[in-house]
């Protein structure tokens, strides 16, 4: 008895060893095949050590930071909405254009939204912090000019503040901020009139980026109209304002969603990701000015008016 034991674990030592053996065998071939083609990948974290060095110097040390974030996106699509659209948004860019891409980034603002499961909201601190640690990084290793593509309303007033803050201090590389590139309101197919988180053209889009995560079938199943709970003029602006709006955080009609329209939204969004890659390529001045700049702030009374 304690024989066949001994035999059977013997095997399926035997057997694992085999089939380890071959799997890594695959992956090896599959490496070598790759490197074969000479074709590097754009993603940061699949690149070797050497290889990342020939994909910075291939990508002209244009890096880009693709910034999503972590919210409820109606009953219908998956709380990474925003980081799944816009990482599959720059890759498709980068096919046209090659830049190097940092890995998923979701610390952005969503203070909003902080009442609802699957949240991941930072303090105002943490998101400016490990947003400029990152970009320092992200220089140190040769990206000097990187592109910041937003996925996140949330953080359309936070990036432009990050980019201007840059001019507190030196750097030796340059940080852009890019987000959006297709027009809605122009596109026929375009029928939700609220359409501002999770409705058509967000559902829309996840059908194209992933739509094995999409549930069109639950997108009635709360609403996502305008309940106006707060009464203000347009001039007055409050925190609370979103919440008051949209208390189910769903702003919209997921319902009238279609492949067509994300299909036509996605492919104006990876043109115009794909033309500011080679505009920043080609953007020789930006930095010349900043480090003018630099030198001009240490001594104001010395500028010329």
């Amino acid at each position: 008895m304690l024989q066949r034991v001994a035999m059977v674990t013997v095997g399926l030592f035997a057997l694992i060893a085999f089939v380890g053996g071959a799997a890594s065998r695959s992956e090896a071939q599959g490496q070598a095949s790759a490197s074969a083609s000479g074709k590097l990948s754009a993603h940061w974290e699949e690149l070797t050590a050497d290889d990342f060095n020939h994909g910075i110097a291939q990508a002209h040390g244009v890096c880009v930071l693709p910034f999503g974030i972590l919210e409820k996106h109606g009953p219908q699509l998956p709380v990474g909405t925003d980081l799944l659209d816009v990482r599959y948004a720059v890759d498709q860019a980068a096919q046209q254009e090659y830049t190097v891409i940092f890995p998923a980034y979701y610390f952005g603002q969503i203070a909003e939204a902080k009442h609802e499961p699957g949240t991941v909201a930072y303090s105002r601190e943490i998101q400016l912090n490990l947003l400029q640690e990152t970009t320092d990084e992200m220089a140190r290793n040769g990206c000097k000019k990187i592109v910041i593509v937003n996925g996140h309303g949330g953080n359309e007033s936070l990036l432009p503040y990050f980019a201007q803050t840059q001019l507190n201090a030196p750097h030796d590389y340059v940080v852009y901020v890019q987000w959006g590139g297709y027009d809605r309101s122009k596109n026929p197919l375009h029928k939700d009139s609220v359409d501002m988180h999770a409705g058509q053209t967000e559902t829309s889009n996840m059908l194209i980026a992933r739509p094995d995560l999409v549930h069109v079938d639950r997108a009635a199943q709360e609403s996502g109209a305008d309940q106006a709970r707060v009464k203000l003029p347009p001039s007055v602006y409050t925190g609370i304002w979103w919440y008051a709006k949209f208390p189910n955080h769903y702003a919209g009609d997921g319902t009238t969603a279609s492949k067509e329209l994300g299909a036509d939204n996605m492919e104006a969004w990876v043109a115009a990701i794909a033309e500011a890659i080679r505009a920043v390529k080609a953007d020789d001045e930006s930095l010349k000015l900043q480090n003018e700049f630099y030198d001009a702030a240490k001594h104001p009374n010395d500028t010329k008016q």
